[in-house]
């Protein structure tokens, strides 16, 4: 049985279940599906990616030798960022494949793919999944490779530049957590080009599997021990891939994800913020944007999102993930120039974002935070729980009667949703919500609150809850 499925970052599995055979069959089954759905010809350009983990290489030869057996001109962009892969095919209206399991350990890999116009969506998935021949047998690696072009790294580093005056981040000081993300140079580079000290900090030939979105303790303690030895005003990093930003304050507290999110789209003045369920109501509570669209978990909903904020009538669109990804919806003018739309996860818009509006203001990051609404959220899951069992719990409580029977010890339910999983508001706005797990079996919850000590408390009593009628069903 194989482990590959594809989930919203696309395709994903043990890279044991990656041979090359299998990279082929993908690479060819998704450049037919490109050619019926979305036009491509098969003698047109493909551009090709990769992370720094140890099978990413190997991969991408694979899924290179493919595509030029089908007929495709491929560059070969070699290692590179996720968003700067991305924003090169959009530019010049290509398809990409991208070899990345972003922030996943390393005995794991995936297969990223992009239409012409961005992100393939879940009919691609479907399409893609019919035409595979898992049996077609494998093209031979060329024994002349392809050399790398820079095109896509030297375009993504010019939107980067384009987004703070030069000279902006002046006197700041600010560390870079190298480990091995592919933006490690690129970040270094960028900071010093704008005028900050730039302190590369703990680069690894190995790699790291940094999850922004569930930290290890070795990288708390690492922020907290590199701020005071180094006095940093900030320290910077993102996921294996950079597609999502890590930022931590002068005193080596990590911002959570929504806050970056919300934080950049109030630098970049949007008029329409687009964001999952899973992120925290500071956003709607901050009065800081027009609309607020909220969607399932998951950057093609983000995109369906944005989409809908335009035809809306909205220009200034910002969308963004709680794990701190964010996607430009439209093209936004700064006061260093235009930066140009880009939706798909990208981590140094909001690194850059960020660290800008605390040289703008000409304070330290944790002062940022202070203007807006206090909300504090948590996270947990309870493990082992496959469809059918988190179904049937979901499904119980879109019922009124058993949802406000189940959180009668909470209090007066004021609001609920199912846009992804059940979520309610309580009458004093604190927050429970469950959804499953869209790549793994487990069943998740998400609490928040005005103070951290209550949303603590509320994940305990939601995850014991939830644990309970699980056992009882």
């Amino acid at each position: 049985m194989t482990s590959l499925k594809f989930g919203t970052s696309g395709l994903r599995g043990l890279v044991t279940d990656l041979p090359d055979s299998v990279c082929h069959a993908y690479t060819v089954a998704f450049l037919k599906h490109m050619q019926s759905a979305h036009r491509i010809s098969a003698g047109g350009p493909l551009l090709v990616g990769y992370d720094l983990r140890s099978s990413s290489p190997r991969m991408a030869a694979a899924c290179i030798a493919a595509a030029r057996k089908f007929g495709m001109d491929v560059e070969n962009c070699g290692p590179v960022a996720t968003p700067a892969l991305a924003y090169r095919a959009m530019s010049a209206k290509v398809a990409a494949i991208m070899v990345t399991g972003s922030h996943i350990p390393a005995d794991r890999n995936g297969l990223k793919f992009y239409r012409p116009d961005g992100e393939i969506d879940k009919s691609d998935e479907a399409g893609i999944l019919s035409t595979l021949d898992l049996e077609a047998a494998a093209p031979p690696l060329s024994s002349e490779p392809l050399a790398i072009s820079p095109d896509a790294l030297e375009n993504y580093t010019s939107r980067c530049l384009s987004l703070l005056k030069s000279g902006s981040l002046s006197g700041r000081r600010i560390g870079v957590y190298q480990h091995s993300s592919v933006a490690r140079d690129l970040i270094v580079a960028v900071l010093q080009e704008l005028g900050a000290d730039a302190v590369a900090l703990a680069r690894s030939e190995v790699f790291v599997p940094v999850d922004t979105e569930a930290l290890r303790a070795e990288d708390m303690q690492f922020a907290d021990a590199a701020v005071k030895k180094y006095k940093l005003d900030a320290l910077v990093s993102t996921d294996g891939d950079a597609d999502r930003p890590l930022i931590a304050d002068e005193q080596g507290v990590f911002l959570r994800g929504d806050s970056v999110g919300l934080l950049t789209a109030c630098f970049l003045q949007a008029d329409a913020v687009v964001t999952p369920v899973t992120s925290n109501t500071a956003i709607e509570l901050s009065g800081l944007f027009a609309k607020v669209y909220r969607t399932r978990v998951g950057s093609p909903y983000v995109i369906e999102g944005m989409e809908q904020a335009r035809q809306d009538g909205y220009d200034r669109i910002v969308g963004f993930e709680a794990n701190g990804g964010v996607l430009l919806g439209s093209p936004v003018s700064t006061n260093a120039g235009l930066v140009d739309a880009l939706p798909t996860r990208d981590a140094m818009l909001p690194i850059l974002a960020v660290l800008g509006m605390a040289a703008e203001q000409g304070v330290p990051l944790s002062e940022l935070l202070q203007t807006m609404p206090e909300r504090f959220t948590r996270s947990g899951r309870i493990e082992h729980v496959d469809a059918n069992r988190s179904g049937p719990f979901l499904r119980s409580l879109l019922d009124e009667s058993l949802r406000e029977r189940f959180f009668a010890d909470l209090g007066a339910i004021r609001e609920n949703d199912a846009i992804d999983g059940v979520r309610i508001v309580l009458s004093s706005g604190e927050v429970i919500h469950y959804r499953a797990s869209g790549n793994a079996p487990e069943l998740r919850c998400y609490a928040e609150a005005a103070a951290g000590e209550r949303a603590d408390e509320l994940l305990q009593w939601g995850l014991s809850r939830a644990e309970k009628a699980l056992n009882e069903a």
